[in-house]
């Protein structure tokens, strides 16, 4: 099993800045990449950034340039720097750790953690 811890939610002002944290425990092997996704009210959760154990990272468009995905692999965490902050990034944010053995994945998610940013 593994287990993700969250933090670094809260409300900003628009143009501000927030940091998540996510800390994995537990089973931590196979783990072939680390990201976050958000789900905003009446939307469907989406992909924010991830990055892979080989280092390669994707971001959607709506954030590129405004936020940075990096981990620790020695600590099993998993950071998003957030700056430029919009009201529509406003959205519940949850980490994510895929696990991979050949062609089998499977997700594990953290509980999530609000950000809400205000106009």
């Amino acid at each position: 099993q593994v287990q993700l811890v969250e933090s670094g939610g809260g409300l900003v002002q628009g143009g501000g800045s927030l940091r998540l944290s996510c800390a994995a425990s537990g089973s931590v092997s196979s783990v072939s990449a680390m990201g976050w996704y958000r789900q905003a009210p009446g939307k469907q959760r989406e992909l924010v950034a991830r990055q892979s154990n080989g280092g390669i990272t994707n971001y959607v468009d709506s954030v590129k340039g405004r936020f940075t995905i990096s981990r620790d692999n020695d600590k099993n965490t998993v950071y998003l720097q957030m700056n430029s902050l919009k009201p529509e990034d406003t959205a519940v944010y949850y980490c994510n750790l895929r696990k991979r053995w050949g062609v089998v994945e499977y997700d594990y998610w953290g509980q999530g953690t609000q950000v809400t940013v205000s106009s």
